[in-house]
């Protein structure tokens, strides 16, 4: 968000020619934009929903005086904050005004620094509604997954290849990080494809020890009392759909090379089977590692990773698309309230803050997980307001070992030898630890105990 105090906008009404020049030179010297005018109607019919700034009006004006105003700006948009200037005898009349919406009342006489923190807060609630309206807008995009919801560059990229593969029949090879939606996108490829009226078959290859993965992936037959019982497995319950294989790189070698002459012959053989069924499905895939990396290591078919990755896609972590994070937050916080009847909270600034400054190492799974504890109002500090969560462990720990290295450099004066004594680790990871803390070895000599 942009700096609320400097080139913000302040309307100001107020027909006492003195008070308007004195209060116009207050705000201008604190970097506001002011346009001041002795009645409403001089600009009344420049005001949109748009309108990004705060109105100050004396609540009693020739024409519309400060009640009309606030009245005429409810119809424009409800969330313009309207600051009014109230005579002693009028206070009464304000409060009963702030009830109905009016941001905030200053009685006169009052000091500057008053009216200056008011204008401060109204402009950054302001900038606050606009934001959260802006990033609701920018989310409406039909029939689109929540991974590919944003403006980034190469999430749009992104959502546009995904729309043309979709009609085809190439296998693709979704890549990323845990929690950056592969299964979302996989959806998507089918629900836009000429297998859509087909069954999507999931398996997670990393969810079930090998013995019970090939059963689930290739289906079973045994002889039961005589007969032969056939149980399909997920390849040939994909039949004229969409087999998604998450987590391929966690496949067994075995395995592997079974998927590959079903990925050839388009045929299955179910374990305990003499004989193979017809099965045609588009495979598309995910892995969190790289298979190049893996078929050059000896864990992964080079044959079967080139017959899955026609066309690899990579979804990025949310730490290279920060652009997105808010817009998908906003669409994460609909979905939560939706799904926990609870309404939908504006984001705050500091909610703001978190989006924008957290690595969210989860990707979008920690994002989801944080909307929905904002929406129970979990992330609340004592005075109401919506704030970060708890400091993540890893940077718990790493906080605390840089403490502790400064600690031990303090009391040996900055001897390394001493530090290392008292530390008890190799040199080596004292020096990597240094490094990675940014700690300066110098500011520690001949310093003990201070």
């Amino acid at each position: 968000m942009s700096d609320p105090v400097t080139g913000a906008r302040v309307i100001l009404f107020e027909d006492d020619i003195d008070l308007r020049h004195a209060l116009s030179q207050s705000l201008q010297l604190e970097g506001f934009t002011v346009d001041a005018y002795e009645s409403f109607e001089a600009y009344a019919g420049r005001f949109t929903p748009s309108f990004a700034g705060v109105v100050i009006s004396d609540i009693r004006l020739p024409g519309h005086d400060g009640r009309q105003i606030f009245r005429t700006l409810q119809h424009i948009d409800t969330e313009i904050p309207v600051i009014l200037i109230t005579g002693h005898g009028e206070l009464q009349e304000a409060v009963d005004l702030m009830r109905e919406g009016v941001y905030d009342f200053i009685s006169k006489p009052f000091a500057p620094s008053r009216l200056l923190a008011s204008v401060r807060n109204a402009l950054e609630f302001r900038e606050l509604v606009l934001d959260n309206r802006a990033i609701r807008q920018r989310s409406r995009i039909d029939d689109v997954p929540l991974p590919l919801l944003g403006e980034s560059e190469r999430i749009a990229n992104l959502r546009s290849i995904v729309r043309d593969l979709a009609s085809t029949d190439v296998s693709v090879l979704l890549v990323g990080e845990t929690g950056t939606g592969k299964e979302s996108v996989a959806k998507m490829l089918h629900r836009l494809s000429n297998r859509q009226t087909r069954s999507f078959s999931v398996l997670d290859c990393a969810s079930l020890p090998d013995a019970l993965l090939e059963a689930e992936l290739f289906g079973t037959e045994e002889s039961v009392a005589g007969m032969r019982r056939h149980r399909a497995g997920k390849i040939e319950a994909a039949n004229q759909g969409t087999l998604f294989l998450d987590s391929i790189d966690c496949l067994p070698v075995a395995a592997q090379g079974r998927l590959l002459r079903v990925v050839e012959e388009k045929r299955v053989t179910a374990l305990g089977a003499s004989s193979s069924r017809d099965v045609s499905c588009r495979v598309i895939s995910a892995a969190t590692q790289d298979l190049g990396k893996m078929c050059a290591e000896g864990l992964f078919r080079a044959d079967l990773y080139f017959r899955l990755n026609t066309v690899t896609l990579n979804l990025p972590p949310l730490r290279e698309r920060r652009e997105d994070i808010a817009t998908l937050f906003i669409e994460l916080l609909a979905r939560a309230a939706q799904r926990l009847k609870r309404p939908s909270p504006t984001l705050t600034k500091a909610v703001k803050s978190r989006l924008l400054e957290y690595a969210w190492p989860g990707n979008i799974r920690e994002l989801s997980h944080y909307a929905d504890r904002v929406v129970l109002g979990l992330e609340q500090r004592p005075n109401g307001s919506v704030d970060a969560a708890v400091e993540p462990l890893p940077e718990l720990v790493e906080r605390f070992e840089a403490s502790v290295i400064k600690e031990a450099l303090r009391a040996s004066a900055g001897s390394v030898k001493a530090c290392l004594e008292i530390l008890q680790i190799p040199r080596k990871t004292f020096y990597d630890k240094v490094a990675r803390y940014a700690i300066d070895l110098e500011t520690f000599r001949g310093r003990a105990g201070k």
